[in-house]
């Protein structure tokens, strides 16, 4: 199928970055419990104050799961919890919350208000409640029903983010772009330097690091705090399986139906639609006499397909899609948020058997055909008894362990005898070994509940009772080790690998700053790097979009931005980069300046447009920056939590 499917545009994410836009709730948004955390706040919690105004912690779990859901959309299986972190999700849907309260505040101090008028219009607007073009009521009631949404909720969000669009025009009125912007950013888009590169790892020096016994001292002295040991604990446990009691599991007619209503999201089936597509692809940056003969050969097409021709062997032998083509341009079911967003609006407001007109995507033109629709619906009762019997019987066999054990517990407790509770229940100590606070407690995993648990229970005691992936855990203290300093001694191997590894990069920054020094007198890296036997290579022709990629270096917006400023090929950059594990030594190979002859009309409307939203998002967080810099804000510990996870990922190698 079309990579139009899952497109991953950067310019998605710099427009729906949270930085410089505040929060829109938009429907279509994960409701997730909480971001990276097992626990629960308890309703009506805060997620963040701003100058009094308390914010719930329910819009920050909704802020969290529209722009989580965004990127899981963008990166698919890629999108790992470590990634997610990485991204820093919390500090955006976070930073999305604070700037929408300052704006809405100031919106109420300018007295700005939405009418009723322009309330109905925005949500007319919005093709989620569209059928056939046109506003539905009876589909706007369902989507906000499958997002567990009343009207009133949805329609308020909607009137502040109304409000905070009125503030966002006035801050951004007398902002113009003009020519000598335009041409100034088409040379900065397109001029393009080729880098000489070499690339110095500190590995190839650790033969050359000398390890002495002074050494060694001296290295681990001033940072004995870095190799001081955790403390650790070590369990003992039983566990309640619920596998273990499915057979003594009974349940009534009531209790089915009890549960299914109450679980009644897990039956449902989504919108769906099957469609077939012809595709006249327009290559990307195609002038506009291509694109004109491009939108000829597609009305042709559409008019043939309108007047009844096979609409199958049409895309057969015209569409430009090959991975549909072969199946007549079939592609196969799907629901929305699936497609790019005009293919998605127009194939959804189609009927059975119609052929849409054409639909223009950054991939070209489509003409579409709807070969099926069917609606959101509820799988009835009787058709999926036996999977609600299963589940019924597995949850109450997970309830029925989790009884089992808090009767041992309850039996056992002030004796703290876990083989007395191990021996009634039937069940066989087993032993965690010993983990830290940030590590796995052994066969159990990694629970943090049951950790926190561990660390805080006293010898002679049993732990209450704790729910894991696998069941749940009853679990005594077996030992427990203070956290501690080592000796030189206890810690040498440990001290010796980061020795050489610190020693090492020493020798590896040295050696990439000399060639900076032996590449001043113009004559680049090639030379230098040959006689120390290291490898020059080339980046390759990039520009400024790129940035903050360099190509064969990695990300350093530092690093891209001193480049471009380089005077003359030849010339070095005056210092090294770090960057992934590596020092880079660069110096100029060429430069390709821009071609202002290819500056035509379509391209100055898109940079002035480009430049206009720039601009414009520039004094909105000018404007931002200001107000919070006299704001109080206050942000509540689970949230503060959260950002701290974030910032420990980031730092990490």
């Amino acid at each position: 199928m079309l990579d139009f499917v899952r497109t991953k545009q950067k310019s998605i994410l710099i427009k729906l970055v949270f930085g410089l836009i505040i929060l829109s709730f938009i429907i279509g948004y994960a409701m997730l419990t909480s971001p990276g955390d097992n626990s629960k706040p308890q309703a009506g919690s805060t997620a963040v104050t701003v100058n009094g105004q308390a914010v719930p912690f329910s819009d920050f779990q909704r802020a969290y799961g529209n722009i989580y859901q965004l990127y899981q959309n963008i990166y698919q299986e890629q999108f790992t919890p470590t990634l997610e972190r990485q991204m820093k999700l919390v500090q955006k849907a976070l930073d999305g919350l604070i700037n929408q309260t300052l704006l809405l505040e100031e919106a109420k101090r300018q007295g700005l208000q939405v009418s009723k008028q322009e309330l109905i219009d925005a949500i007319a607007k919005i093709p989620a409640f569209q059928q056939n073009g046109a506003f539905s009521k009876e589909r706007y009631l369902q989507v906000l029903g499958a997002q567990r949404l009343t009207a009133d909720e949805f329609e308020e969000m909607q009137r502040s983010d109304l409000l905070v669009g009125k503030v966002r025009e006035g801050l951004q009125k007398g902002i113009e772009v003009g020519d000598s912007e335009i041409v100034e950013e088409f040379k900065s888009r397109e001029e393009k330097i080729n880098l000489e590169i070499v690339r110095v790892s500190p590995a190839a020096f650790e033969a050359q690091v000398r390890v002495t016994d002074e050494g060694l001292a001296a290295f681990f002295e001033p940072r004995k705090e870095e190799f001081r040991t955790a403390e650790q604990v070590s369990l003992r446990f039983i566990e309640f399986l619920p596998q273990r009691y499915v057979d003594q599991i009974t349940y009534t007619d009531d209790e089915l139906e009890t549960f299914y209503r109450r679980h009644m999201d897990r039956f449902e089936t989504p919108e769906q639609v099957q469609a077939a597509h012809i595709l006249v692809r327009v290559p990307e940056g195609s002038d506009e006499a291509t694109r004109k003969q491009k939108r000829t050969q597609a009305e042709k097409l559409l008019a043939d397909a309108k007047s009844g021709k096979d609409f199958a062997a049409l895309a057969r032998e015209f569409s430009d899609d090959k991975g549909s083509a072969a199946s007549g341009g079939d592609l196969g079911r799907f629901g929305r948020g699936v497609m790019v967003p005009a293919f998605e609006q127009a194939v959804f407001s189609l009927k059975p058997g119609d052929v849409s007109n054409l639909v223009e995507t950054q991939f070209g033109y489509h003409i579409i055909k709807l070969t099926a629709h069917q609606d959101a619906s509820v799988q009835p009762l009787d058709k999926v008894r036996d999977d609600i019997k299963r589940a019924l019987k597995t949850e109450k066999a997970e309830q029925l362990a989790f009884e089992k054990a808090m009767d041992a517990y309850n039996v056992n407790r002030k004796g703290g005898s876990l083989e007395a509770a191990a021996k009634s229940s039937g069940l066989e100590i087993r032993q965690t070994g010993r983990f830290a606070r940030d590590g796995a407690a052994g066969p159990l995993g990694r629970n943090e509940e049951l950790v926190n648990a561990a660390f805080l229970l006293g010898t002679g005691e049993l732990g209450r009772p704790i729910k894991t992936e696998r069941g749940v855990v009853l679990f005594a203290l077996q030992e427990r080790l203070p956290s501690k300093v080592p000796t030189l001694a206890e810690a040498k191997a440990a001290v010796e690998i980061a020795y050489r590894k610190e020693q090492s990069k020493g020798l590896a920054k040295a050696a990439a700053e000399r060639l900076l020094t032996a590449a001043k007198g113009g004559n680049g890296l090639a030379g230098p790097a040959r006689a120390i036997g290291q490898l020059a290579e080339e980046s390759g022709p990039f520009s400024r979009t790129y940035s903050p990629f360099v190509p064969k270096v990695g990300t350093s917006e530092e690093l891209s931005k001193a480049a471009f400023a380089l005077p003359a090929p030849g010339a070095p950059l005056d210092k090294v980069y770090e960057i992934d594990g590596f020092f880079v030594a660069a110096a100029l190979k060429s430069r390709e300046p821009a071609n202002l002859t290819r500056l035509d009309e379509a391209q100055r409307q898109q940079l002035r447009k480009a430049l206009m939203e720039r601009k414009q998002g520039e004094a909105m967080q000018k404007h931002l920056d200001e107000m919070k810099k006299t704001a109080k804000i206050e942000i509540a510990p689970q949230v503060q939590t959260l950002l701290e996870k974030e910032t420990q990922e980031e730092k990490k190698p």
